[in-house]
């Protein structure tokens, strides 16, 4: 299965419009605790208001709110060792296309805009990439994005390929796969021949950030480099239903996204629905804002991370 990414001149236009980035700042300073803004610690984490989970998801979640999450500090010697967090949904994000930073920009309570932070996650990564493992990065996209169709790696029956294509070629597209399909050729092989012929093959860093203009995908990459240019880890917390869970009591994971250096601030946590295994809920963000839950030890919280 093919999957095209159409780029709006619009977006494009807006995020390369002239933006600084948010200043680098080396050393650490120390974690301020008292600055940590949050919910309320009242009510149930607002899971009653999230839609599509099942009773246990619920009950977990719930279960997470009331005991906290302990934020184990790998960084050696910080000033901070750990905290406990308190996770609140932090309400529905709209799904056009930007709602893993939509829920970045909620989860930190910044004023920065979901494109801008894209663009900052683009930049980063083109940085990283430049002076890094640039190949080992190559081989990362290639096998997300532009998998083998025959092969696969057993993972499910249906794989994606994602190209991508400017959204004013659109209707030329779909005319050019008409043309074929009414020559005998099935849809499928006639979309997969236009698509190829026409479309550029998200299989490196550079056709994954466009050439830092306005890629970026809401993946773990991108994840990663919004870990790195705010020098904090990211948790997506995965949240999946009968079909996928191991049981009852494990149902809700916290997969850590760790910056390419040093750790300056306190975690942040997104929510992602699961609905199997391969779907992963679509990779659809939504936030969870965090407060500090003082009294609350290792040893009590509900999930040690």
């Amino acid at each position: 299965m093919g999957k095209l990414l159409c780029n709006s001149p619009a977006v494009a236009e807006t995020l390369t419009s002239s933006s600084p980035l948010l200043p680098w700042r080396d050393p650490c300073s120390p974690v301020n605790k008292a600055s940590v803004a949050g919910p309320e610690p009242d009510g149930r984490g607002e899971w009653d208001a999230v839609t599509g989970l099942e009773e246990q998801q619920r009950r977990n979640l719930e279960r997470i709110h009331a005991r906290g999450v302990y934020w184990k500090n790998p960084s050696e010697g910080a000033p901070v060792a750990g905290m406990a967090f308190r996770l609140v949904h932090g309400g529905g994000v709209e799904a056009d296309g930007n709602c893993l930073f939509t829920a970045v920009r909620r989860a930190m309570g910044s004023k920065i805009g979901a494109r801008e932070l894209r663009l900052k996650a683009v930049r980063r990564f083109l940085e990283d990439y430049r002076s890094d493992d640039g190949p080992g990065k190559d081989a990362i996209i290639r096998h997300l994005y532009s998998p083998h169709l025959e092969s696969g790696w057993g993972i499910h029956v249906v794989q994606d390929v994602k190209l991508l294509a400017e959204k004013a070629d659109r209707k030329l597209l779909d005319a050019a796969i008409k043309e074929l399909v009414d020559l005998g050729l099935q849809r499928e092989a006639a979309a997969e021949t236009i698509y190829k012929e026409r479309c550029i093959a998200v299989n490196d860093g550079h056709s994954w950030a466009k050439d830092g203009r306005a890629a970026a995908f809401g993946d773990d990459i991108a994840i990663e480099s919004l870990a790195t240019e705010f020098k904090r880890e990211i948790y997506v917390v995965q949240s999946h239903g009968s079909d996928a869970m191991v049981d009852d009591d494990n149902s809700v994971f916290f997969l850590p996204h760790r910056p390419w250096g040093e750790i300056c601030e306190l975690p942040l946590f997104l929510f992602m629905k699961g609905t199997g295994w391969c779907g992963a809920g679509a990779d659809h963000y939504e936030p969870l804002l965090a407060s500090p839950m003082p009294l609350v030890s290792q040893d009590m919280a509900a999930v040690v991370i």
